[in-house]
């Protein structure tokens, strides 16, 4: 009797200690299948643009992130425009698209282009003078300033925007900072 009990407790206690592993390990399964999810969709999507004749997506970039597509770059027409957000949205399996593309005629992308890399350089330089803004990833698109990575606090963000905000030539500017969650000891 005593022995079956003392089995009985080493069962329970196996089964008590297991159960926060494989919830873990669940997780991580799910976060892998997710990446991998991610990264169908933005290939089936990137090779639905290419072939699309409307949109001629070499100048599209696309990132997918839990489902959710976005599309930036730059597109001839606002027709262009609106044939590329409807075809992310047709690709089974995405959730939502975000279409932050601009529409830029080709006779003017050289000029937009030539400014567009200047204003990244100067918001680089700009940001590599403070420690906490060093590490941000800078993108800019027909003045468009999209900044995007992880920042300590949400003062560092505001203070990229503002910083970025204050280059000559940037039209607006896109936050997409992650404030990092402090890591507890």
């Amino acid at each position: 009797m005593r022995t079956q009990f003392a089995t009985g407790v080493a069962l329970l206690t196996a089964v008590l200690f297991a159960a926060p592993l494989s919830a873990g390990a669940a997780d991580t399964l799910n976060k892998a299948e997710n990446a991998v999810s991610d990264s169908w969709l933005t290939s089936k999507t990137k090779i639905a643009l290419f072939s699309d004749g409307r949109v001629k997506g070499r100048n599209v970039s696309v990132e997918t992130t839990g489902g959710k597509v976005f599309l930036r770059g730059k597109v001839d027409s606002q027709e262009a425009k609106s044939a590329a957000g409807d075809i992310a949205k047709n690709i089974e399996g995405v959730k939502s698209v975000k279409n932050d593309l601009q529409v830029v005629a080709p006779e003017y992308r050289k000029t937009v282009q030539a400014n567009d890399t200047e204003i990244t350089k100067a918001v680089e330089k700009r940001f590599d003078k403070d420690a906490n803004l060093k590490k941000i990833d800078v993108r800019t698109d027909a003045g468009v300033v999209i900044l995007s990575g992880e920042v300590p606090n949400i003062s560092v963000s505001a203070k990229a925007s503002e910083m970025a905000h204050q280059i000559d030539g940037v039209q607006a500017v896109k936050n997409e900072l992650r404030v990092t969650q402090a890591k507890s000891n």
